[in-house]
């Protein structure tokens, strides 16, 4: 594979950049990523995806467009309302980079659609807005063997980590929160808030990480933790050990496929 003349010049910049080069871009422009949501996460995060060179990117959201989305969810526009996200997602990025092929999943991610879908792709990006998505993405990955790259945002503050599931001494998010919590035991966005520019942070967060792990350059976040704390602008990584009694990744799991996922998993 070789770059044509516009591809050179688009990606020139990034080209300059130690363990990137040429075979770096070739990489990623024939490398494929999933996406779960296009939220305010998914947002920041599909953006840079898609203008780093990421061959293939799908998209798998059953919402649309809201205006009270817009403050964070930056890759929808007024003009998208009443949009479902993922057409209005896949238009953007087709006119940020014509390179990147969108494949679009007009729905919610099940047990019936999870191991199919994300097992087409390379990487998956946690851009969830619920627990029950996020332990199933979770779960998915884990069975297919799909690195996740993890975040989460709340108020003024974010997360984020990595999950190479099944590899030797790798956590899953279950090995830190064990089971979805029950009903209303965490406040939403809806209900207490969230500064639009943290969701964009962590999502920034979320595909760097990606686009190394892609390239093969750098040292991933995995085993660590991200705390970022915005109004008093501290940032600080939290060691994840894999816990051996994880149902899903531990010594003796009892989580052995993708089944029912509520507050009451048992």
């Amino acid at each position: 594979m070789t770059l044509t003349p516009e591809q050179a010049e688009r990606y020139s910049r990034q080209v300059l950049l130690p363990g990137m080069g040429l075979q770096g871009q070739k990489k990623l422009l024939e490398s494929s990523v999933l996406c779960v949501g296009t939220g305010g996460l998914g947002s920041a995060a599909l953006h840079y995806l898609a203008a780093a060179g990421v061959g293939r990117i799908g998209i798998i959201d059953g919402d649309k467009v809201e205006l009270s989305n817009l403050h964070r969810q930056v890759i929808h526009t007024t003009n998208d309302i009443g949009r479902i996200k993922v057409e209005s997602a896949r238009d953007r990025i087709r006119a940020l980079n014509p390179d990147v092929i969108v494949e679009c999943f007009a729905d919610r991610l099940t047990p019936e659609n999870a191991l199919e879908i994300i097992a087409q792709y390379d990487a998956v990006v946690d851009g969830c807005d619920n627990f029950v998505t996020r332990f199933l993405t979770n779960d998915a990955c884990f069975f297919t063997k799909r690195p996740l790259f993890f975040g989460s945002v709340l108020r003024f503050e974010g997360q984020a980590t990595v999950f190479f599931p099944g590899q030797p001494h790798e956590p899953c998010y279950r090995c830190l929160f064990p089971e979805p919590p029950p009903p209303n035991y965490f406040p939403t966005t809806a209900e207490v808030g969230i500064l639009g520019a943290v969701a964009g942070l962590i999502g920034v967060i979320q595909a760097t990480e990606c686009i190394k792990y892609l390239v093969g350059i750098g040292t991933n976040l995995n085993r660590r933790l991200l705390i970022y704390e915005a109004l008093g602008m501290m940032v600080r990584p939290i060691e994840v050990r894999r816990n051996p009694r994880c149902r899903l990744c531990g010594d003796e799991p009892t989580i052995t496929k993708l089944s029912k996922y509520d507050h009451a998993e048992s």
